[in-house]
C-alpha cells in the first residue's frame, strides 16, 4: 500500500523572506558585514510613520477615554510589546543558532533578523483594532448579527457574512497593512511590508469561513490549536494572504480545512510578547489607578519573580510606584528568557506544523500569571466606569454603521443620505476609482471607516450625526 509522504518542513530562509508585495524579488545577499538598516528594520519604520499607527495614541488599551496619562493606550502598549518582541526574537534566534551551526552559517544575522521581524510585527499587532478596545470588536460583530443589519448582509456569501458577524481586529489589521485604496493610488501593497513580517503578524492564518463549508459556520469552524481561535484575514484579502503564505512556504493544514495554514514560527513569539505585556502591564495599570491595593500587587509580582531568600537588597524603596517599575522590568526580563527557551525547544516542531500552543502556558509561573490576569479582569476590565463606556460603545458603533449603511444603500439617494456620505472621506465611498464595487466590498469600506476611528472621534461623530452635539467651529 502506498503511503502519502509528509510535506517538507518549513525552512528558515523562506520564512525570513525580504520580498515585498506584489512582485518585488527578495533582496538578500549573505555577507560578513552586518546590515546598517535591513529590510525588517524598514518594516518597523514604515509602521511607525503610518497614519494607522498614529491613531493608536487615542485608542484605549484597557480604559476607554482615560482621564489620566498614567494608563496605557494602544500606542504605548504596541511600543512596549515591540520592545519585548525584539528581545524574544533575538534571544530565541540566538538559541537556535547555538543548537544548529548550519543555520548560523546559512543565515549569519538570523538572531538579529528574528528580533527585527518580531518587533515590527508586534508594533503592528493592534493596528486593526476598532474604537473601545476589544468591546469594539464585539460591538461591530453584534451589529452585523442583529436584525438591523440583515437587509445588508442577506445577499452575501456565508464566508462574507462570517467576516462581518465575527469581526476581528486581526483581520482588519492585515487589511490595513496590505490594502491600498484605489481612490488613493494605483498601488496594491498597503504599507509594503516584507512577507516575513506579514507572516509573523498573522497569528491566525485562516479565513473566517471557507466558501464550501456549512452555511451556519463561521469563526468557530476550527480544528483546534492556538492558531485557530480567531481568523486572520477578510475575503477581500484572501488571495493576497494565500500568495504570502505560499511564498513563505507555510504548511497548509488538512484538505478539508481549505485556506487554513500552520503558523509562521515567529508568530508564536509575537503572541508571547503581547501575552507578557498585557498581563504584567495591565496589572500595573490597575495598581496605578488605585483599583488594587499596592501592597498586595507588589507582593504578587515578587512571588512570580521568585528571588531566593538570600538575594541581597541594595535599594530601599520609598515610593511603591518606583518599586513597581523595577519589579515589572525584572519580571519581563525573566519571562523573556524563559519564553525564548520554550520557543527554541519547540521550533523544530513548529517547522513541521506539529506545535500549536501558547508558549507562555508552558512557563512554571503560568498559574501565577493567570491569577494576576484574573485580578485585572475583576478590578480593571470589569470596573464600573469601563463597563459603562464599553456599553456606550455598542450604541456608538452600531449607530454609526447603521447610519452609513442606510445612506450607502439608499435607493432614493435622499438628501439625508447624501449629507451622510459627504462626511465620508473619498476612499471609503464606492465612487470614482472605487465605483461599482459589490455590496460586500462596499460594506467593508464602511466598516474600515468606523473601525479606524479613535474612541473620541467615534463618540463625537455619533453625537453629531444624531443631532446631540454640533461642531464647535472650524
Amino acid at each position: 500500500m502506498h503511503l502519502a509522504s509528509s510535506p517538507a518542513p518549513m525552512s528558515w530562509p523562506r520564512l525570513l523572506s525580504r520580498r515585498r508585495y506584489p512582485d518585488q524579488p527578495q533582496l538578500h545577499v549573505v555577507t560578513d558585514a552586518a546590515p546598517v538598516r535591513g529590510a525588517f528594520v524598514q518594516d518597523y519604520d514604515r509602521v511607525v510613520f503610518s497614519s494607522a499607527f498614529r491613531r493608536l495614541q487615542r485608542q484605549a488599551q484597557n480604559v476607554p477615554l482615560p482621564e489620566t496619562d498614567f494608563v496605557h493606550t494602544r500606542l504605548t502598549h504596541s511600543l512596549e510589546t515591540a520592545c519585548v518582541g525584539r528581545s524574544l526574537g533575538r534571544f530565541g534566534g540566538r538559541l537556535l543558532m547555538e543548537h544548529d551551526p548550519t543555520l548560523a552559517e546559512e543565515l549569519p544575522f538570523f538572531d538579529a533578523d528574528c528580533g527585527d521581524i518580531v518587533a515590527a510585527a508586534c508594533l503592528a499587532h493592534d493596528i486593526g483594532n476598532p474604537p473601545f478596545g476589544h468591546a469594539g470588536e464585539d460591538a461591530i460583530a453584534a451589529y452585523f448579527n442583529s436584525p438591523a443589519a440583515e437587509p445588508f448582509v442577506r445577499t452575501l456569501s456565508a464566508a462574507q457574512r462570517a467576516d462581518l458577524q465575527h469581526f476581528g481586529g486581526n483581520a482588519a489589521g492585515f487589511r490595513v497593512l496590505t490594502h491600498t485604496y484605489p481612490a488613493h493610488s494605483s498601488g496594491t501593497a498597503g504599507l509594503g511590508l516584507t512577507y516575513a513580517t506579514l507572516g509573523a503578524f498573522t497569528k491566525y492564518p485562516r479565513p473566517s469561513q471557507v466558501e464550501a463549508s456549512d452555511q451556519t459556520g463561521g469563526a468557530s469552524d476550527q480544528t483546534g490549536g492556538a492558531s485557530e481561535k480567531k481568523f486572520g484575514h477578510f475575503q477581500t484579502e484572501a488571495a493576497r494572504f494565500q500568495h504570502v503564505a505560499q511564498d513563505l512556504g507555510l504548511l497548509p493544514k488538512a484538505d478539508d480545512a481549505q485556506g487554513f495554514y500552520h503558523r509562521h514560527p515567529l508568530a508564536f513569539l509575537v503572541e508571547a510578547a503581547d501575552d507578557i505585556c498585557y498581563r504584567i502591564i495591565d496589572f500595573e495599570d490597575a495598581l496605578k489607578l488605585g483599583l488594587l491595593p499596592p501592597a498586595e500587587g507588589l507582593q504578587r509580582l515578587r512571588a512570580i519573580l521568585a528571588d531566593p531568600a538570600d538575594r541581597p537588597r541594595t535599594v530601599q524603596w520609598h515610593d511603591w510606584r518606583e518599586e513597581l517599575g523595577y519589579l515589572r522590568a525584572r519580571l519581563i526580563g525573566k519571562l523573556v528568557a524563559e519564553t525564548a527557551q520554550v520557543f527554541a525547544r519547540h521550533a523544530p516542531a513548529m517547522l513541521t506544523g506539529d506545535y500549536d500552543d501558547c508558549l507562555i502556558q508552558e512557563l512554571e509561573c503560568w498559574p501565577q500569571l493567570q491569577e494576576i490576569q484574573q485580578l485585572s479582569v475583576q478590578h480593571l476590565y470589569r470596573s464600573h466606569p469601563v463597563l459603562q463606556i464599553e456599553a456606550a460603545g455598542f450604541e456608538v458603533l452600531a449607530g454609526l454603521l447603521d447610519a452609513f449603511l442606510h445612506a450607502a444603500f439608499d435607493p432614493s439617494a435622499s438628501a439625508r443620505s447624501r449629507k451622510l456620505l459627504d462626511l465620508l472621506p473619498a476612499h471609503y465611498r464606492a465612487t470614482g476609482a472605487q465605483a461599482d464595487l459589490p455590496a460586500y466590498e462596499q460594506i467593508i469600506l464602511l466598516t474600515d471607516y468606523v473601525g479606524t476611528l479613535t474612541d473620541q472621534n467615534a463618540l463625537s461623530l455619533f453625537r453629531t450625526i444624531k443631532g446631540i452635539d454640533l461642531p464647535k467651529g472650524f
